[in-house]
């Protein structure tokens, strides 16, 4: 049996392509390295290196644009460190590929939001009552305030 190409290859889309409308970081930008985990996995953590830590050059990316890159920056920017990279691990699983698998996903979610636009926010008024409602309250505390000091009785 032959072996059909995607249709994503047949349209010349690479691996950076948009995946539910998403855009993608291309695995071969990412670098992963596996190094010995503290997390659980009894005597098999002393001698198997689980912990997946992932890292992605932010500016050499070519799958995004500039105006891209600059969002990741922005939004990102407490994750990048001096080399414009961003690195990620990941030590919950007791297995090598499902902690690779957790780090790359927590990636591309971390990007694909950093790179949708935020919504603007269209400012609401208080409705009448809600106006009503804190001069009434308002009124309130100054009547209390009056009664703190002296009172004249006047019958």
């Amino acid at each position: 049996m032959r072996h059909q190409p995607s249709p994503d290859k047949e349209k010349g889309r690479s691996e950076n392509s948009e995946q539910n409308g998403r855009p993608r970081v291309p695995e071969g930008e990412i670098d992963i390295k596996f190094v010995h985990s503290s997390g659980p996995g009894g005597q098999n953590v002393n001698k198997c290196s689980t912990k997946a830590v992932l890292s992605w050059n932010v500016g050499a990316s070519v799958a995004f644009s500039e105006e891209q890159k600059d969002m990741i920056r922005r939004e990102l920017g407490n994750r990048l460190n001096s080399e414009d990279c961003i690195v990620m691990s990941s030590q919950s699983e007791r297995s090598q590929a499902r902690n690779q698998e957790n780090v790359v996903r927590r990636l591309q979610e971390l990007v694909a939001e950093a790179i949708t636009p935020q919504k603007e926010r269209r400012p609401t008024r208080p409705s009448r009552a809600a106006k009503a409602r804190r001069l009434d309250d308002k009124h309130k505390v100054g009547d209390k305030k009056k009664l703190r000091g002296r009172v004249d009785h006047q019958d």
